[in-house]
């Protein structure tokens, strides 16, 4: 492997214009040998697994509406997972679509967007509690609805992270795949119905060994009438390590420097 250079100081997303050009258009299928899982997720619910370095994650929207609310952290040391507000701020932006990465704590890249059909992804809304859900839509638990009681996704979250070693303070700000949020004259978010079509989808490449948490609860601000969360496919298969000039690594002066960072941690 030949020794990795560190990039040049090159600016930052402020002085630095994006690629010019539409962004690539990711395939529509994923090719048969390449697949290595594939699953319904149904709404409501939380589910935890590795993505390996430079396997693509893709999430498929399965009904208008559907919400994937998405931590991720480097399995090797959980403590670096992903900065909502570094993955922002270093990249200029207030919502997430192809090219732009997810960023961890200590500067490396977790997850480079190859793909993306909905153009929105919300960064900044957080995500659903118990008295989120109740409030809107009334509660329901196990004991007197049995398998239709109400889910949300700090429930799901704090779950899925005790299987991993984690607790309640490694619940960090979140990405909510499929939803958007709008902005008015004053600054006040709103939320947008119906954002997602039913065969949306995102890809999502790992740049080092991630550990996904992920839930399909409705996203905390979705105004829908009634209870009732989407489910999403879900697609894991063997993608290609990027290249020099790979559309994500280039993106952004910010996203070389995170892609270095990353290649030496997987040194």
């Amino acid at each position: 492997m030949p020794l990795l250079v560190p990039p040049a100081p090159s600016g930052t997303s402020f002085t630095t214009a994006r690629p010019s050009g539409p962004a690539p258009v990711p395939a529509a299928a994923i090719p048969p040998d390449r697949l290595l899982r594939e699953e319904t997720v149904p709404g409501g619910a939380g589910l935890s697994f590795v993505v390996r370095r430079h396997q693509t994650l893709r999430l498929t929207a399965l009904a208008a509406g559907a919400n994937v609310s998405f931590l991720c952290f480097n399995r090797a040391e959980p403590v670096d997972r992903y900065n909502m507000a570094d993955t922002l701020k270093g990249q200029h932006t207030a919502r997430l679509t192809t090219g732009f990465v997810l960023y961890s704590d200590m500067g490396r890249a977790l997850f480079s967007i190859t793909g993306d059909t909905l153009g929105w992804h919300d960064p900044l809304g957080g995500h659903d509690t118990a008295a989120h859900v109740a409030k809107k839509w009334g509660e329901k638990n196990y004991q007197t609805a049995r398998n239709d009681f109400h889910r949300n996704s700090r429930d799901h979250f704090l779950i899925e992270l005790a299987k991993h070693g984690l607790n309640a303070r490694d619940l960090v700000p979140n990405v909510n795949f499929f939803s958007k949020l709008a902005t008015d004259a004053d600054g006040c978010l709103a939320f947008v119905p119906d954002h997602a079509r039913a065969g949306d989808f995102i890809d999502l490449r790992a740049e080092l060994d991630v550990l996904v948490i992920l839930t399909t609860c409705h996203h905390p601000m979705d105004t829908a009438a009634a209870y009732g969360p989407k489910p999403v496919k879900l697609q894991l298969w063997r993608s290609d390590p990027p290249a020099a000039d790979d559309y994500c690594r280039v993106y952004r002066p910010e996203n070389e420097r995170a892609f270095y960072n990353s290649e030496l941690f997987s040194l």
